[in-house]
This record gives C-alpha cells, structure tokens and sequence, in this order.
C-alpha cells in the first residue's frame, strides 16, 4: 500500500491563538468583523454539507457538473503527476480529478483540519493503492511551503473560497500560489459568478434556515473556545448584496442594545439594537476580472469552464 505521510505546518496552538486574534480584532473594530474559518468546526460542517444540498444553493452542483464534464480535459491539458488541493476538507469533489489524472503520483492536500485530512487520506490510499498521500496541515493564507513532489504539478482550489477573501487579500494569495509554480505547473480555480440579485441573496438566505443556523454556529464557537456568552436567538441571520463590491455580505444583526462578555480577552463588547457583525464576504467573479487578477499575480488564464446555466466557473491558469 501507498504511504500516507502527515506533516504539520502549524504549531499545535495556532488554531486557539488565530481565533483570540481573529476575535479581539473584529471584535473591536468598527464595523464589527468575524472572520467565516470560524464557522467550521464538526457542527458547522454538518451545516455546511446540509447547505450544499438546499435547493436554493446551485455553487456546490454546478461546480461538480463542470468537474464531471471537463476532468479529462484538464488532466490532458496540465498532465499533472502532483495534484495540490487547498482547503481540501474531504477531497469529495477532487475524486473527479484524481480518477482523471492517471499519470498521478502524489496528492497533497492542505487543511487545518487534521481529522479531516487523516480520514480522506485512509479513504483515497484504500481505493487508490498506488497513489502517494502527503497531508499537510497547514493554512493556506499563511504562506505556504510544499513537499518535494514530481512535477508537473497541478494546485486546486475549489468551491468558489476566494471569494471570501477581500481583494488585497486575493492579490496576496493568488501572488503566493504563482510563487509554488514552476514552468509547466497549473492553477485550478472554482469562482462564482456575477447572476441575478435574487438567485444569489437565496442561495445564503434558504427557506429552511439551514444557511442562518450556519451563521449563528460562529457565536457558538467563540462561547465554547473563549468563555463568552453570545446568546444566538438575539441576533438575525442577514444576507445581502453589496452590487458596487460585487459580493454577497453575511451579517448578524442585533435584535436589542445588548453587552457580551469575552472572559478569555477580558472583552466586553456593547452591541446597538440593529448593530450587525459581518461574518462573511462571498465575491462573485466576471471572466475578465478573474483573467486581471490571474495576470497580476503573474498567472495566464489558459481555459476557462463554465456549467451548463453560467452560473459558476473553473479557470485553468499556467505561470506567464
């Protein structure tokens, strides 16, 4: 059987110490910020699978339509023997790349999730015996290093998650990947795409309160890991579309004046009725705006694939 390493990149405590960070800032900052890594703990992830399955929320089906259709075409186009994925989670969708690229012979996926990463490892070796599985721990906007794997090497990253960063924080990103490429190394990327307001409000404000349930999952999060006593039923779930950002904003928003304590900052933090905390920024993307932030980084946009209604994109980008 194949090995299956496991390498971490981050020192034991680092998950604890981001989150006092990530809270003591946003917290603090005017308008109030969290940033969305924190909904997903083993809760939030359940939420987030039943979220993939709504009827309202298209990203996660019709990114797998175009992995489905167009896998091949990729394989042939990168030939890539070393598949990274970033913000692997449980390689799910990847299996149509895997199953595609034939000549592969290491695949590195990078979470902060050990138990994620251990499970899907085991799983893949176990139905892919001759495949290498090198994990890496890591985060993935923290700058990143890669193990010494054979070229041409392909690195994924799906799911439409750069959106969630702000625009100097995609530069940055996008800037560290192209440093990891060589010539003839590929960048595969899932964006969602600019549609119609409606669709896109519904698809993070479904009818069953799945996706407000998500939200609200943050403030447990920071109860549990720092003491606080956010109480969830005194904040709404509140999605909308900021059209000049060309993004979908995730708040919630204060239902009274309100003060929540933080033992573990020794934070209290007054809440104004109405006051929301922003908890997610989601970008849409356009074709030439991709292709623009791509060319910046010092990255050529070589294909691009859309499903079948338009609605999402996988772009294939290879170093200029």
């Amino acid at each position: 059987m194949s090995p299956f390493l496991l390498t971490r990149t981050l020192p034991e405590d680092a998950t604890e110490a981001a989150l006092r960070a990530d809270v003591l800032k946003g917290l603090t900052h005017t308008p109030k910020t969290l940033p969305p890594k924190w909904f997903y703990d083993a809760h939030g992830s359940e939420l987030f699978e039943q979220i993939t399955e709504l009827p309202e929320y298209y990203p996660t089906r019709a990114e797998r339509e175009i992995l489905v259709a167009r896998s091949g075409e990729i394989a042939a186009a990168t030939g890539a023997r070393t598949l990274v994925e970033l913000g692997s989670g449980s390689s799910e969708k990847t299996r149509y790349l895997l199953d595609a690229l034939t000549g592969l012979h290491t695949y590195v996926p990078v979470d902060v999730s050990e138990s994620a990463l251990t499970q899907a490892g085991h799983a893949l070796i176990a139905q892919r015996p001759e495949l290498s599985v090198h994990a890496l721990i890591a985060d993935f906007t923290g700058g990143l290093s890669l193990p010494g794997t054979p070229g041409p090497r392909l690195v994924a990253f799906l799911g439409g998650t750069i959106g969630n960063l702000l625009p100097v924080e995609r530069a940055a990103f996008l800037s560290s990947v192209r440093s990891l490429l060589s010539p003839g190394d590929a960048l595969l990327l899932g964006t969602d795409l600019v549609k119609d307001e409606n669709v896109l409000v519904r698809a993070y404000d479904d009818a069953a309160g799945v996706t407000a349930a998500f939200n609200k999952n943050v403030l447990t999060v920071v109860n549990r890991e720092l003491g606080a006593d956010f109480d969830p039923g005194a904040f709404d779930h509140v999605a909308l579309w900021d059209a000049e950002n060309e993004w979908i904003e995730m708040r919630l928003r204060s239902r009274t004046d309100q003060t929540v304590k933080v033992p573990a900052l020794d934070l209290a933090v007054d809440f104004a009725a109405d006051e929301e905390l922003r908890t997610e920024i989601s970008a849409k993307f356009r074709k030439e705006g991709v292709r623009g932030e791509l060319a910046a980084a010092g990255l050529e946009l070589a294909h691009w694939w859309t499903d079948g209604e338009g609605r999402f994109a996988l772009s294939l980008s290879v170093v200029r």
